[in-house]
């Protein structure tokens, strides 16, 4: 389709993995269980803490938790990857994409000029298998997303992704047409701290009134509402900049 809502200008659209895209039924937190287990030689005896955070804060904390040395990233890296790698299968068998999702990510993918990628605190590795254990993989350009794997801090996952779209698309994303969609306020604040619009969805541990004073620009309660969505990503560009 052409773009009903909007003027036909780029659009870069950088979604959240985890409880935004997929509910993963605890199969991250036993990735992390097992890369634990794979650094150190001990069951985890403690749970991970993710809520929106990266893969190099969750195992940085979990080691810390444990009262486990410090292990370079590489070593840790590598132990994710293979962890992700192992999960595949329950991911399948286990998770779910959330409702609203494919309708939603078929449609902008049938919209001129629009890029869909992710940011996530996920490992890329990982992204790409969860992406893939539940059928979404072909919807998203992973060469230009953020990941964990590039840092620590959300938001500058969030600059490295749209500084990536631009590069390899041409096309200079703006407020008015780049959308973060996630779940928690780390999400929010990444896409405030980039001046980007951000659409949130108490569809993990934050609800909607949580995210409104977070400071989300639109906050739904699911992704069903394709049309709301929609709406909201393709929003003409004077309507959001106020330029007549």
């Amino acid at each position: 389709m052409t773009d009903p809502y909007g003027s036909g200008m780029p659009r870069l659209v950088l979604w959240d993995v985890d409880h935004t895209l997929i509910e993963n039924a605890g199969v991250s937190k036993e990735i992390y269980a097992a890369a634990f287990q794979a650094l150190t030689g001990d069951r985890a005896r403690h749970l991970a803490q993710t809520e929106g955070r990266t893969d190099p804060e969750i195992m940085a904390d979990l080691l810390r938790l444990h009262g486990a040395p410090a292990y370079p990233w590489a070593n840790v890296q590598q132990a994710l990857e293979l962890a992700g790698a192992d999960h595949h299968g329950p991911l399948a068998d286990r998770g779910a994409v959330l409702p609203g999702v494919r309708e939603i990510v078929a449609e902008l993918a049938d919209a001129d000029g629009v890029v869909q990628t992710v940011v996530t605190g996920n490992i890329r590795a990982n992204a790409e298998v969860k992406l893939g254990a539940l059928g979404l993989r072909s919807w998203f350009d992973l060469d230009v997303g953020g990941y964990g794997s590039d840092g620590d801090q959300r938001s500058r996952l969030v600059e490295f992704a749209i500084t990536r779209s631009a590069a390899k698309y041409g096309a200079a994303y703006s407020r008015a047409t780049t959308v973060v969609i996630g779940d928690t306020p780390r999400d929010i604040r990444a896409g405030s701290d980039n001046d980007v619009r951000v659409l949130a969805v108490a569809t993990g541990d934050h609800s909607a009134d949580e995210l409104r004073a977070a400071g989300a620009d639109f906050v739904v309660s699911s992704l069903t509402d394709v049309s709301a969505v929609l709406r909201f990503v393709l929003a003409p560009v004077d309507e959001v900049t106020g330029t007549p």
